[in-house]
């Protein structure tokens, strides 16, 4: 129905997924600007149109499997079908370890594990009816077990991300296993997915602590969003290549 690759951003009225949407838009784009809150999202998209940007803010709550249908069926009735989706909605609670109990981990899951696999479900049927999809999963190196499993580092020396790295451990995998199925299906063969970490980029989600911009951050998921037919898929990547498991 239109010749612009169609997007999808999730969590994307402010910081990392912003971004993610202007530079996608500046590649020439149609992106639909998922936002939880709707008065956000069409603030933020407004913002970006004053440059040019061909975004469209939508109603999502990837936490609400009734807004996540809605989404899809809106983007369906509109576009008919989704080259691209770039999950990156996701919450941080930072909790001491010893303190983290279930109900940290129900909160912060439902949002970064259940609310991907709620989108991937419910976009999948337009998706697989681009001639080249893409699913880029947004990350955390902090989901690296071999990074985690050294004391030395950052990761390993983290004491309040139970909750939060563990879900993004749980992304990764998914990634994966996403990345098996749909090579063993022809019907899906065609889908590629991957794990993009940012690192650690200054955002709302850290307390602007971070000391890379989101700019800097958006390379990876952008370059994942657009690769080639004989690019890699279930892979899980920082822009200076595959990281470790």
């Amino acid at each position: 129905m239109t010749k612009q690759p169609v997007t999808l951003v999730t969590g994307a009225n402010k910081g990392l997924g912003k971004e993610v949407a202007r530079q996608l838009s500046g590649l020439g784009m149609r992106v639909y600007l998922g936002s939880r809150n709707v008065e956000r999202g069409k603030a933020a998209a407004d913002d970006l149109a004053k440059d040019g940007a061909d975004v469209t803010a939508i109603a999502l709550d990837v936490t609400d499997a009734a807004s996540v249908a809605a989404a899809a069926r809106h983007i369906e009735g509109h576009e008919g079908l989704l080259d691209i989706l770039i999950n990156n909605a996701g919450v941080l609670h930072r909790v001491p370890a010893l303190e983290t109990d279930a109900e940290n981990l129900l909160a912060t899951y439902d949002v970064n594990v259940f609310g991907t696999v709620r989108t991937i479900r419910a976009f999948l049927p337009l998706l697989q009816r681009s001639a080249h999809p893409r699913i880029v999963n947004v990350t955390s190196t902090s989901a690296s077990m071999t990074l985690t499993s050294d004391p030395a580092t950052p990761f390993g020396q983290s004491g309040t991300i139970v909750a939060y790295a563990s879900s993004k451990a749980a992304v990764t995998m998914m990634s994966l296993q996403y990345a098996n199925a749909f090579r063993r299906h022809p019907s899906h063969a065609h889908i590629k997915i991957n794990a993009a970490t940012p690192g650690h980029i200054a955002t709302d989600l850290n307390g602007h602590a971070g000391t890379r911009t989101v700019k800097q951050g958006a390379k990876i998921v952008v370059d994942l969003a657009t690769l080639p037919d004989n690019g890699p898929s279930g892979g899980y990547f920082n822009e200076d290549g595959l990281l470790p498991w």
